[in-house]
């Protein structure tokens, strides 16, 4: 019997913590650019009624390992307010009111230096602030943060076949107009907290170790022969943490599905947390397909009535699935009801 979980270990509580804190370099512009802070993301998965696993019913071998520590106080399961630093809110899931770039920040417009299509970081430790990149964002180099900027294209962190470090928070990725059939934001190894990614096929792309996605907003697209998706496995690796964001999914006409991470283009993904997520529309809205390491999937809400077939296509057993609703929402995607408990269905 296979070890279900290795590297990051979950007792009744998981706890990812995230952070840049590299000095940066400056963007090649003609204005003078103010480096902020990346944020520090704690992820903290309390008990409910039904404990969570102990060490020794998730693994079958080896030594039970001690539950991390956090200094942070927990985060409870279910709808919280989602604060930016300068002041806007969403009261219970994130959308474009409080995630993205800040209204009326002055941009400084980034040197397209690789070839023209995409601004290229190469120096370790970089700040990027207040920038709008009209193109894509390659990252090649560690420890690179992103605050307070548009991206018009997507961002891509692969150099030498190795992922590169990068965070991101209260920043845009993504078209105004059109859309965009990539990925908006991948592969592994970074953290967006209160990011909004619109316009793009694909959200988020899972292909690495190390990703972290929370507070954030993805208002997904397509275009003629897409399988549009809110967050894909693709050979997907370990420690994945994906919480309390919104994506939305309806009226994309070539999709997939706000959840889709199958066995079959992610045979070795183990470690994956997907909870207190705002989810709606698909063909199955949650596709969670034999994946090889353990799944935690807790207090997410699927507007009711907004899948093609059927609201999940799940291996059970491998998912530890408890606290899931369907929902109904209004306009500003506030729950106004519970229409019941959502089930684990393979």
């Amino acid at each position: 019997m296979r070890r279900l979980f290795k590297g990051l270990p979950v007792l009744a509580a998981l706890v990812m913590t995230a952070a840049c804190s590299a000095a940066g370099g400056q963007v090649p512009s003609s204005g003078a650019l103010t480096p902020q802070g990346g944020p520090t993301v704690t992820v903290t998965v309390t008990a409910s009624a039904n404990p969570s696993p102990s060490a020794s019913q998730l693994t079958s071998t080896g030594k039970p390992q001690p539950t991390p520590k956090s200094t942070s106080k927990p985060t409870a399961l279910g709808p919280r307010q989602v604060v930016a630093p300068d002041g806007r809110a969403c009261p219970d899931h994130p959308t474009a009111a409080c995630t993205g770039v800040p209204p009326g920040t002055k941009l400084t417009e980034a040197v397209l230096n690789d070839s023209g299509q995409a601004h290229r970081v190469d120096v370790a430790g970089r700040r990027l602030d207040r920038v709008h990149i009209k193109g894509d964002l390659v990252v090649l180099a560690d420890d690179v943060v992103i605050t307070n900027s548009v991206i018009d294209g997507r961002i891509l962190n692969e150099k030498d076949r190795k992922l590169k470090r990068f965070t991101i928070s209260d920043s845009t990725v993504g078209p105004e107009q059109g859309c965009d059939s990539l990925p908006g934001i991948g592969d592994g190894e970074f953290t967006a907290v209160r990011v909004h990614v619109r316009n793009h096929g694909d959200g988020i792309r899972f292909s690495g170790d190390n990703i972290v996605v929370q507070d954030s907003f993805i208002d997904l697209c397509s275009n003629p022969k897409d399988h549009s998706d809110g967050i894909q496995g693709y050979y997907g690796r370990s420690n994945l943490v994906f919480d309390h964001n919104t994506i939305d999914q309806r009226g994309v006409v070539d999709h997939n599905a706000p959840i889709f991470i199958p066995r079959t283009q992610n045979p070795d993904a183990e470690n994956i947390v997907m909870t207190n997520n705002l989810l709606m529309g698909g063909t199955f809205s949650i596709q969670l397909w034999d994946i090889g390491g353990y799944v935690i999937f807790r207090n997410n809400l699927l507007v009711d009535n907004t899948w093609d077939y059927k609201p999940a296509e799940v291996q059970c057993a491998n998912v530890d699935w408890r606290d899931n609703k369907l929902v109904t929402i209004d306009d500003a995607y506030r729950v106004t009801g519970v229409v019941g408990p959502l089930a684990c269905m393979g």
